[in-house]
């Protein structure tokens, strides 16, 4: 049975990271979209539990790669929960790998 990525090491996650880059563009080639977007998700997580979720703070605004910003309300484990500004009645959750740039 494999481990969770919260059970994994830094080297694990790497590793993780590498071996399923390499999937995604096995996918990819083959044209099997389906399974490309389950793998860039997983990768998605798997960098996630790279980071340091006490680096990201509720108040904080971030700049999504679509360029909207998203404001956090409330931290729970590598996800920050909260809205995008403009549209604050809508709360949604991002891995924190999604949220690279911080604007405040």
């Amino acid at each position: 049975m494999e481990k969770r990525y919260s059970q994994m090491t830094e080297f694990e996650l790497h590793q993780e990271i590498i071996k399923l880059n390499d999937k995604s563009k096995k996918a990819e080639q083959m044209g099997m979209i389906n399974e490309l977007a389950v793998y860039e998700r997983k990768i998605t997580m798997a960098r996630s539990y790279l980071l340091n979720p006490d680096d990201f703070k509720a108040g904080e605004t971030y700049e999504l790669n679509d360029g909207s910003l998203f404001h956090i309300s409330h931290m729970n484990g590598i996800f920050a929960w909260g809205y995008r500004i403009g549209h604050e009645s809508e709360e949604e959750a991002f891995p924190i790998s999604l949220l690279p740039r911080k604007v405040n």
